[in-house]
């Protein structure tokens, strides 16, 4: 019977590869029409069908229960004999409190409703304590060395066990465990505090400056929010084509505030203390052990030539400041793509249809490891909105493997960012049933209305590919433990997936799968790929620079303390790293909010680009199609998650023992005005793993 429920399901996938995308499958239509409401009076089985979580109330019984699960968990840990059952039982610690502080910190940002909101942000700060105390219990950390080192029990673990044990004895040891009591419960306090610096700040750079209106010329006044007689600006304007516009935005958004500005210094200042007090040199030297970094490095590249064509730029538009301001990186690259390529997002979107992207998602997977998607109907008081839809994920052969819950269009006060949560990770239960994983996709996209369905610029589809790419890390891992599962990996190599992914969505032979126009099925003109394609190329220099500068200030910040104000450092890496001035008065790191969740790995995402670029090069960039790629790629990196060292996942080997991943040289050119040129190869980068911080060097 599940055989041939199984082969009824894969037909059904296949199908949709003949359809016109205009008739829509059942996962196309899932995202191109109005979502239908749910019945008023089927039962509330609670948010992500967790019965407690009916009301806001509810995650305090959910917290209380992971803390009585904990409590039972750490004495069988103490007592039982060192064996593969301590690790598991120590994952199952894991997962218990994981569980709830994973939906917890995604509920506290996504839902509408403040009561859930403030609920769950109250239950991350109960668990985050707890696992800080649970990081320093001695009798914990003793049963876990008790295992490590016996030789004789460690023989017949396998290497995912053990690996798993490690890295479990890696979390006791940045935090301290080392210490004698009273520093281990100051590093407890120290990291208690930092949970509420960072709410804080992550807080604090969300919200919007307000200004007096008649400080702003009349004309401009209508571009931002008017409340009285307070104008509030709450961005950066970045794409206005009014420099006045930009330039108010900027100098108003990014206007110093002092708490902030105290709540920064208290953080970074709290972070390198801990660092300290555990061990390290530094906070960065702390968070970068067990990555593919390893340890800090600087960044630099030169980019004049992108910088003289945004100048040529500017004095076409009239302007009265001819010099290029860091408010106009973002309009001028993308006015001198327009001009040279005629990249106008309008062009683009009808063939974008989200169900259409959607379906082309489905059939890449489907060609590539076996996977396709099937929209299902939620339950009541499942969802937190009803724009949400749910996919099951589904694998020809081995069935269901998860659920992504994808949370794609605007509402009022939703969070104006693209993210990827894991609400559940998976694992092998006790019983011997596979736990699923459970994660959610958060994007920005228009919802549909009426006859017109939501529509993507290129931007919007690249972005939903990358999110995608984490998505289906989540599902495709496979591993025993929780604690490793998906893109719980080291934060560097996390990315690679879903970088990956961004090379898909600007290939044409998989666009011309799907992106079809929605009102009359005319397939995407290949010429249109291809200028997009180039466009991308221009001022690429300029905006790799910028990330290299978010990187370098990231590092700067997490080193050694330089007893000075964050906007003097922010100043000084500016003017070394940016081809771009700093602007009086202002206060960007303020709003730089990957601080608190990307301290001082900021990096990853240029790491994690350059090892995508060369799994496409040795993978995809002949066929993006290849089930014997795919299958690779997906055996070797994806399914492992964080069981295995990234280094080897990225020198995968093939069946003739040559690298699969790093098989040819690729090199990188870093240039700059304060150092002669190193060129790097990238094979040998993975075969030292410590020259992984080439893209971090002068």
């Amino acid at each position: 019977m599940r055989c041939s429920r199984l082969l009824l399901q894969r037909s059904n996938a296949l199908a949709l590869y003949r359809r016109s995308v205009n008739t829509w499958s059942a996962v196309g239509a899932a995202f191109n029409v109005q979502h239908q409401r749910l019945e008023p009076l089927q039962k509330n089985v609670g948010l992500f069908g967790v019965p407690e979580l009916s009301g806001p109330a509810g995650f305090q019984m959910a917290q209380h229960q992971a803390l009585r699960e904990a409590e039972f968990l750490v004495h069988k840990a103490c007592t039982h004999p060192p064996g593969a059952v301590t690790v598991e039982t120590f994952d199952q610690l894991s997962d218990s409190l994981c569980r709830v502080a994973d939906l917890a910190d995604f509920i506290k940002v996504a839902h509408p409703d403040a009561a859930f909101r403030e609920a769950a942000e109250r239950t991350c700060v109960e668990i985050g304590t707890l696992v800080e105390i649970l990081n320093t219990n001695v009798d914990l950390c003793q049963s876990l060395k008790n295992l490590l080192g016996n030789e004789a029990v460690l023989a017949t673990l396998d290497s995912d066990t053990r690996r798993v044990a490690e890295l479990f004895m890696f979390d006791f040891e940045i935090s301290g465990i080392h210490l004698d009591e009273s520093k281990r419960s100051k590093a407890v306090a120290l990291n208690v505090k930092l949970l509420d610096l960072y709410h804080e700040f992550l807080s604090g750079s969300q919200l919007p400056n307000a200004i007096d209106k008649q400080v702003l010329p009349e004309h401009i006044r209508h571009c931002f929010s008017i409340d009285g007689n307070r104008v509030q600006i709450g961005g950066l304007h970045a794409d206005s084509p009014n420099e006045l516009v930009r330039e108010a935005a900027y100098k108003i958004f990014l206007y110093p505030n002092t708490s902030l500005l105290l709540c920064l210094d208290e953080l970074l200042a709290g972070r390198h203390e801990l660092a300290t007090l555990v061990g390290y040199e530094s906070f960065a030297h702390r968070a970068l052990k067990g990555t593919m970094a390893k340890t800090p490095g600087k960044i630099n590249r030169a980019t004049s030539r992108d910088f003289k064509m945004m100048k040529e730029m500017k004095k076409k538009t009239h302007t009265t400041n001819p010099e290029v301001m860091p408010w106009d990186h973002a309009y001028l690259s993308s006015a001198i793509r327009t001009e040279m390529f005629n990249i106008d997002p309008s062009i683009y979107s009808p063939y974008f249809s989200l169900g259409a992207c959607m379906e082309g998602l489905n059939r890449l997977f489907m060609q590539l490891v076996g996977v396709y998607f099937q929209a299902e109907q939620p339950k009541m008081g499942e969802l937190w909105s009803e724009d949400v839809r749910k996919l099951a994920v589904v694998h020809e052969t081995e069935g269901l493997l998860g659920y992504i819950y994808c949370d794609f269009f605007r509402r009022p006060d939703k969070p104006h960012q693209d993210c990827h949560f894991t609400i559940r990770g998976g694992r092998l239960r006790e019983d011997g049933v596979y736990q699923l994983p459970v994660v959610v996709l958060m994007l920005s996209l228009p919802p549909p209305s009426g006859r017109t369905p939501s529509l993507l610029t290129p931007s919007m589809v690249e972005n939903l590919f990358h999110e995608m790419g984490h998505a289906m890390h989540s599902m495709l891992g496979r591993t025993l433990y929780q604690h490793v599962t998906g893109t719980r990996c080291s934060t560097d190599f996390a990315e690679v997936p879903s970088i990956l992914m961004e090379y898909f969505a600007s290939d044409y032979r998989v666009l011309s799968q799907f992106a079809r126009h929605y009102q009359t099925g005319e397939p995407l003109p290949e010429n249109l790929v291809s200028r997009l394609c180039e466009s991308k190329r221009v001022c690429s220099a300029a905006d790799t620079q910028l990330q290299i500068f978010y990187a370098a200030l990231d590092q700067v910040y997490h080193g050694k303390p330089q007893y000075r104000s964050t906007t003097d450092i922010l100043r000084e890496v500016q003017e070394k790293f940016y081809g771009l001035p700093y602007v009086h008065d202002t206060a960007w790191q303020l709003r730089f909010s990957h601080l608190v969740g990307y301290g001082a790995k900021y990096y990853s995402y240029l790491m994690s680009r350059a090892v995508a670029s060369m799994v496409w090069r040795q993978c995809f960039l002949q066929d993006p199609f290849s089930r014997v790629m795919g299958e690779h790629y997906h055996r070797e990196m994806l399914a492992h998650g964080g069981g295995k060292e990234p280094v080897l996942m990225v020198q995968g080997k093939n069946t003739t023992q040559n690298y699969i991943f790093c098989k040819t040289s690729i090199t990188v050119s870093l240039k700059s005005k304060y150092s002669q040129t190193r060129i790097f190869d990238s094979q040998e980068c993975y075969r030292k793993p410590l020259l992984l911080k080439t893209l971090l060097m002068h």
